[in-house]
């Protein structure tokens, strides 16, 4: 037979075969485009050649504080330089870079210190008192780096080293790094679940998925070589969805934005040209009550549940270019688009905010997406109104939970990601995400989707913030309920807002219930309808 000749010699070995790592992003681009700007941080400019010796400095001085491989280091910090580095620096030892919430209390900080078997951490100063409170929590005994970032805070300085002192401790010369990987399976990062649930998870991923993902993210979106790229999407948050390790691919600028502000990110994108940002609904809202339009197209990924139609037409109004992602913690961040059809441009803008309010196809990184019918255990049917759990695998899905195996096995049965997330297929073969499992509203029989409710929320002109949960009813089983948050200086009451819903769904998804208020979200801007679910039910 033939195949034993390709059997024979045809080894792999040192110069035709290496473990895929984002790591290695890093060197090529410190080689080639040395003088290019890397970071801009507040008043701090660096190059690639200075982020890549930034980076071995970093490495070197983990070795000398004994972290070693499969070690966990964790960081708390917001976008700035120090977290940009500690996504390279951390697994050049062959450690695991855990990023944590800023936002989290100290209990929870605690909790992942002591479950991800944290053997290091960086604060940056502003969390220093949380990160100090969860030590006295847990008990905890491990080396503290501050990062003094901002001068606003450093009266809450109490680490036991400055991060610029851990870096002058390391050595290029005493520091050979080879940015080879024995496996890329290996484990790269570990990061917790946003919590919508109520119940975090660790979850592990490995460099060949994290460079592979960091690769889609460039084929997939409108990113062009030596992008400026404005951090508003928290690089703690599934690692930026790999965007760190993208942006060294490309030999970009990463603009680093500590705070989430309207009115500096408009500033940002006209000073330094930026070309490209993601962000989350609550993000896009920001930007269209600022009200600005831009002087030239900027590329905005956004991701998470579908944003509302009319939320789509008016940000593309203003200048950005949308471009709609689905994808969860457990698949690196985006792992469906909303693939750009050249037919669409020819269609009214209503219609291409309704196509790009669809979540789309599956990423290069991931091998196949299903929509399965949970009762017939088979793909539904493209109509576009069959519901059905969204299925994944590939080489962009995670290595599994951390410490958690029957949650790891559950969650990969009958060789697919269960996702927990219900949606239909259209003609076109595109997904668009209807709800979470959980959040389906079962009313009467009736399967109501609460993001559909959402959205028609989102068109009245006075509802910044819309989310709907199930209530429970004695004649109905379920109802839903309406949490509403209004703009500034605006009023409306709860008829007027039914009435709103009378005339624009069917009368069985009317909302029986509406909370006025603000609405409880995750850091990372997604809404906790577990929260909302306890509250709706004790009113």
């Amino acid at each position: 037979m033939t195949i034993k000749n390709y059997k024979i010699g045809l080894e792999k070995n040192r110069a035709n075969f290496e473990s895929l790592t984002p790591v290695s992003f890093l060197e090529r681009t410190a080689n080639i485009f040395p003088n290019y700007t890397s970071i801009i941080s507040e008043n701090i400019k660096f190059t690639w050649k200075s982020t890549f010796e930034r980076c071995r400095l970093f490495a070197s001085s983990l070795r000398k504080k004994n972290i070693k491989k499969g070690d966990t280091v964790s960081i708390i910090a917001p976008n700035t330089s120090a977290m940009y580095e500690a996504h390279f620096a951390i697994p050049m030892v062959g450690a695991v870079i855990n990023t944590i919430n800023i936002k989290l209390d100290p209990k929870t900080i605690s909790h992942i210190l002591d479950h991800s078997d944290s053997k290091m951490i960086f604060s940056d100063t502003e969390f220093l008192p949380a990160v100090k409170e969860a030590f006295k929590i847990g008990n905890h005994r491990i080396p503290v780096i501050f990062i003094d970032d901002c001068e606003d805070f450093s009266n809450n300085i109490g680490g036991e080293q400055s991060y610029k002192d851990f870096l002058n401790e390391g050595t290029l010369e005493d520091f050979k790094f080879n940015l080879s990987i024995e496996d890329e399976w290996f484990p790269i990062s570990l990061s917790y679940t946003s919590g919508t649930t109520g119940n975090p998870k660790g979850v592990v991923t490995h460099h060949r998925g994290a460079y592979l993902n960091a690769l889609s993210n460039h084929l997939v979106w409108h990113m062009k070589k030596n992008p400026v790229y404005l951090w508003t999407l928290p690089m703690f948050h599934c690692n930026g969805w790999c965007f760190p390790w993208t942006i060294a691919a490309l030999a970009g600028t990463n603009i680093c934005l500590r705070k989430i502000n309207a009115k500096k990110i408009f500033e940002l994108i006209k000073k330094h040209d930026v070309s490209n940002l993601c962000g989350t609904t609550i993000i896009i809202n920001m930007l269209i009550n600022e009200g600005i339009k831009l002087d030239h197209t900027v590329e905005l990924m956004t991701g998470a549940a579908p944003p509302p139609v009319s939320i789509l037409k008016k940000i593309q109004e203003q200048g950005f270019n949308i471009t709609h992602t689905y994808g969860l913690t457990e698949v690196y961040g985006p792992a469906v688009v909303c693939e750009w059809q050249k037919e669409w441009k020819n269609i009214k803008k209503d219609m291409i905010a309704k196509f790009k309010a669809r979540q789309g196809v599956k990423c290069l990184g991931l091998n196949d997406l299903q929509v399965i019918n949970k009762k017939t255990n088979k793909p539904v049917t493209k109509n576009g109104k069959e519901l059905g759990e969204v299925y994944m695998r590939g080489n962009t899905v995670m290595m599994g939970y951390y410490k958690d195996t029957k949650a790891t096995q559950n969650s990969f049965e009958e060789g697919w990601f269960h996702t927990g997330d219900i949606g239909v297929v259209h003609e076109n073969g595109y997904i668009q995400l209807k709800d979470r499992s959980k959040d389906i509203i079962i009313s009467g029989g009736e399967n109501i989707s609460t993001i559909e409710i959402e959205n028609v929320l989102f068109q009245h002109p006075n509802i910044i913030d819309a989310a709907v949960v199930a209530k429970k009813d004695d004649e109905w089983g379920e109802v839903p309920c309406a949490f509403i948050t209004l703009k500034n200086n605006s009023f409306l009451t709860e008829k007027q807002i039914l009435d709103f819903c009378r005339t624009n769904m069917a009368k069985f998804k009317i909302p029986k219930k509406i909370i006025f208020g603000n609405i409880e979200k995750t850091p990372t801007g997604k809404t906790q309808k577990f929260l909302l679910r306890e509250r709706a039910n004790q009113k």
